[in-house]
């Protein structure tokens, strides 16, 4: 087959900067070795002049945060008549935002731990006071607060008593105006990987994450070392076979399509609980994703070849 002209985006303004150049740069680099023609492109203003001077076949967006994850820079590549490796530019703001991902993968059957989702408007004009006070009542006191987008755990607290909420509230609202509060679920967490084949959607082996400090943070995402992973999860057939049929639920139910990433919890009843979903996951040397694509059997140049292709159509 013809190798591909590929722009891969990677870099962008968002908190997760770096952490996508790394994803980029992964993505180039498999994607060169497959004999591809690939370009690495930090978009700025001058993003779809240097693509109409390329004229990729695809363009490959490794973008994470909201400088992609949002649906923005999808939409206008569609607009703009470029084919493109992941979800439609809406699936993808489903995904982004987390209350709204809750509520569907809610709706399709998949456990969502029980949750408050709260403005920086509402908690300032209501009261902090009171408002801490309705979510310990409502949630108790063990907790998670993140950011209601974004990802790479930025702004993600958990709380295990009442006096460290407010801190919690303000990391979240350093990263976005909207907080989403959980109910801590414990448990072994997982990440399922999906792409889409000539059969629909397969989960790939999960990946069962063991953080070195017991919470899995931006540091212990993507400095090597600071989280164990085991692939397959270590964890039991029936309930290996329940994650896999969650994560496809979920990739199905948001719309996703190619690649994502589905995060879930599963206690010690062996229930898979929906943390979110990614739908540009990261793809760096301390990924998830090529850890469960390598543990399938199949090479990953190979399988970002075959999305590339894929694209296409």
């Amino acid at each position: 087959m013809s190798s591909l002209t590929i722009a891969v985006l990677s870099g962008g303004i968002s908190h997760e900067r770096e952490v996508s150049l790394r994803s980029g740069r992964r993505v180039a680099d498999a994607l060169i070795a497959r004999g591809h023609n690939v370009t690495i492109i930090d978009p700025d203003a001058s993003l779809f002049a240097t693509l109409a001077t390329l004229k990729p076949d695809v363009v490959w967006p490794a973008l994470h945060g909201a400088s992609g994850e949002d649906g923005a820079i999808l939409d206008l590549l569609r607009a703009a008549g470029y084919s493109y490796v992941g979800p439609s530019a809406q699936a993808a703001r489903l995904a982004w935002s987390k209350p709204v991902a809750k509520t569907l993968v809610s709706r399709a059957g998949v456990a969502t731990a029980p949750s408050l989702t709260i403005a920086r408007e509402a908690f300032r004009e209501l009261g902090a006071g009171s408002v801490l006070e309705l979510i310990s009542s409502e949630l108790g006191n063990h907790v998670v607060v993140k950011p209601a987008s974004g990802g790479s755990a930025q702004g993600v607290s958990i709380v295990t008593q009442a006096e460290d909420l407010p801190r919690a509230m303000v990391d979240a609202f350093t990263y976005h105006d909207v907080a989403l509060i959980e109910k801590y679920i414990s448990g072994t967490e997982v990440a399922v990987t999906v792409t889409d084949g000539p059969s629909g959607a397969q989960a790939l082996p999960a990946v069962e994450i063991v953080p070195l400090e017991g919470v899995y943070s931006f540091e212990a995402r993507y400095n090597a070392g600071e989280t164990t992973f085991f692939v397959p999860a270590r964890l039991s057939d029936q309930v290996s076979a329940a994650i896999a049929s969650a994560a496809v639920t979920v990739h199905e139910t948001l719309g996703l399509s190619q690649i994502s990433r589905i995060d879930l919890i599963v206690d010690d009843s062996g229930v898979p609980w929906f943390l979110e979903a990614n739908s540009l996951p990261g793809l760096t040397e301390t990924s998830s994703a090529p850890l469960a694509i390598e543990a399938s059997g199949v090479d990953v140049g190979a399988l970002y070849e075959a999305l590339a292709r894929a694209a296409q159509n």
